[in-house]
């Protein structure tokens, strides 16, 4: 019949406005039955678009209505993220969602949403100013002002590593949707970037960690059995203010670590670590076993000064008063300690790269070293222990595990 809008056996091609529509009959995510549309200016388009649409319904579920980028953004963070991710994990990427999704493609239909709209995104993202984007210099007090918010721009750009992060966070939250069917694939992993060019991270000399230890130990710093396990045991900072007294035998000369003490927002959370991997019963050396010691007697004295004030706590790391040593007030004892050492100033998770030569300065047995640095194979451990410092060095590291009683 002339003029017929539908081929034998199609029965749901038909004509639609300037164009053609049709429908398939498919089960929705949440198990329900419903119509899938797909709309085309041409008969044979729609029914290329039927075709495939019929083979999706076959393979599963399929969504019948496609959210908006900021409803799925949000979706994800609250259903996805927070109850399976770790809180920091969490906070990062609401931050990410926030600052920098929801204004970029918030608006866009979720199975509308382009290589080219995700690419022009990231883009303008890498040269906007952050200042001027988020109005960092406008929410200071008006006396506070410096810079954007006068009409300074102070070219705050993000990073190519906080830009490839951006990315990261976008291609999860894509890869969730393609679980869920929502879309068929992730335009964020075709999206093209600059290199990242690692920075080198810095590393003290068993002579410089030596320096720092007899500083600290000199000054009866309270923080000095913090930084031996940090030097001596490549402890993290969370792992090594997250532990207890319970977490230490002396007696056994072991150290367990399970958990880690980590600021996220307003909280300052005791936890699990970040991975099962990162759990271990590490020997203690000598070092530290009497640093510990030391410790302990310490924690005791500040209880009995501080009296009713005293924070009831198993920690080991505490301030005066027994509250948790905050993370990054550590990092500024760290770093006040690194000036008054005369040593040059590194991050505290840089510090866990002199472990190393420490443990072979210290003449700590190669097993137990393997042990310490958590190496697969003997062999890494070996290399390590090829490449030792001068005799001076190693006998000053050596007196600094000796008995505190002579």
């Amino acid at each position: 019949m002339p003029g017929r809008a539908r081929a034998n056996g199609e029965g749901s091609i038909f004509p639609y406005r300037n164009g053609f529509a049709a429908y398939v009959w498919v089960e929705k995510p949440d198990g329900k039955r419903g119509r899938k549309w797909v709309y085309g200016k041409t008969r044979e388009d729609v029914h290329d678009k039927w075709i495939k649409l019929h083979g999706q319904a076959k393979a599963g579920p399929v969504a019948t209505r496609s959210p908006t980028m900021g409803e799925y953004a949000r979706y994800w963070l609250r259903e996805i993220v927070k109850p399976n991710l770790a809180p920091g994990s969490y906070v990062t990427y609401e931050v990410v969602v926030r600052l920098y999704l929801l204004p970029g493609l918030g608006r866009k239909r979720l199975d509308k949403l382009r290589v080219s709209d995700v690419q022009t995104w990231i883009n303008e993202v890498g040269r906007t100013c952050q200042c001027c984007a988020q109005g960092k210099d406008e929410r200071r007090k008006p006396a506070q002002r410096r810079c954007c918010a006068l009409g300074r721009c102070c070219q705050d750009l993000p990073s190519a590593t906080s830009v490839t992060h951006l990315r990261t966070v976008l291609r999860t939250l894509l890869s969730q949707a393609i679980t869920e069917g929502l879309i068929s694939r992730n335009v964020a992993s075709l999206v093209k970037l600059p290199p990242v060019r690692k920075r080198k991270r810095k590393a003290w000399t068993s002579d410089e960690a030596r320096r720092f230890l007899e500083s600290a130990r000199a000054d009866d710093d309270p923080l000095y059995a913090a930084y031996v396990l940090v030097l001596v045991l490549g402890l993290r900072k969370g792992e090594m203010l997250g532990l207890t007294w319970a977490d230490v035998d002396l007696n056994a000369g072991e150290l367990t670590i399970d958990r880690q003490l980590q600021r996220v927002g307003a909280e300052l959370l005791h936890r699990e670590t970040k991975t099962a991997a990162s759990d271990a019963t590490l020997p203690l050396p000598d070092i530290c076993t009497v640093a510990l010691g030391r410790r302990r007697a310490a924690q005791t004295a500040a209880r009995d000064t501080a009296g009713p004030a005293w924070q009831p706590s198993d920690l080991i790391f505490t301030t005066r008063y027994g509250r948790p040593v905050e993370p990054r007030n550590f990092n500024r004892f760290w770093d006040r300690r690194c000036d008054a050492a005369g040593v040059r100033r590194i991050a505290v998770r840089d510090a866990r790269r002199t472990c190393a030569s420490l443990l072979a300065d210290l003449d700590v047995h190669p097993r137990v070293a393997m042990q310490i640095l958590r190496h697969a194979q003997f062999a890494i451990t070996m290399e390590i222990y090829t490449v030792v410092s001068s005799a001076a060095t190693r006998d000053a590291l050596k007196r600094l595990g000796s008995a505190l009683d002579q």
